[in-house]
């Protein structure tokens, strides 16, 4: 196993890809810390996984769930040794019609939210002087614009940047930080993507959705499972020499 004993925080971890992730954590021998806004589905989840696993609520737009999150986890487990860092919303809008609410709302979940979720585990990383894994997620929506999707794209391509400086800073700590950016993956976020496509460029419900998936190089949207042994590999000691790298993981979406 090749996360045994380990601490996993995953933040949104309740559903779609951070739920699949969990889930693969524990396979993997981890002590699985399911961390997510709807803690019923986190409690839920955490009941399958057994063993070690807990529950937790955790809002990262309050600097006071992380802290209170963090220290129920260090109380119960002991300490933390992989944070994903994987909450994150949608929003889409023509740039004319683009709200302050809508980008601050984004930018709080998606970059303040991430960063300062980073931040105080590695803090408390640093304090365990036993090194560390951190995976930020980010998106192809991070490697290039897209019209109708400004300010989520904005916050992805942050996500890249703050993974690559975080990864340059921690790294003397022993703490590697890298990044997975996935493609078109079907999840329920992405039904919710659909049906502002619809609105905006004027399609039945579900078009989009088949477009994106046949447009993908491979041949189809991407599985939340798709994305498991990125995020494996860079939760373990595979990836140790790995630092400050986001990876694409998009049926080849975007060539890198």
């Amino acid at each position: 196993m090749k996360l045994k004993d380990k601490v996993a925080l995953v933040t949104g971890g309740a559903r779609g890809i951070g739920e699949a992730i969990a889930r693969a954590y524990a396979a993997e021998g981890a002590h699985v810390v399911v961390a997510d806004v709807e803690i019923g589905a986190a409690e839920a989840l955490a009941g399958e996984l057994g063993g070690q696993a807990m529950a937790i609520r955790l809002d990262v737009r309050d600097s006071g769930s992380i802290t209170a999150a963090i220290s129920s986890v260090v109380s119960r487990l002991g300490g933390i040794d992989i944070l994903v860092n994987n909450a994150a919303i949608f929003d889409m809008a023509p740039l004319a019609d683009i709200t302050r609410e809508s980008y601050r709302k984004v930018f709080a979940v998606n970059v303040e939210g991430l960063l300062f979720t980073l931040q105080a585990v590695a803090r408390r990383m640093i304090e365990q002087k036993r090194g560390g894994k951190i995976v930020n997620f980010a998106s192809q929506a991070g490697r290039r614009g897209e019209a109708l999707v400004a300010v989520y794209c904005a916050s992805k391509a942050a996500v890249i940047s703050l993974t690559q400086s975080a990864g340059l800073g921690l790294i003397k700590h022993g703490i590697n930080v890298n990044g997975i950016a996935p493609g078109v993956v079907d999840t329920a976020m992405w039904d919710h993507v659909d049906s502002l496509f619809a609105k905006y460029e004027g399609r039945p419900r579900g078009e989009k959705k088949r477009l994106v998936g046949e447009a993908v190089p491979f041949g189809r949207m991407g599985k939340a499972e798709d994305l498991l042994g990125m995020a494996v590999f860079l939760a373990s000691a595979d990836s140790d020499y790995v630092v400050a790298q986001t990876y694409n993981v998009d049926g080849g979406n975007v060539p890198g």
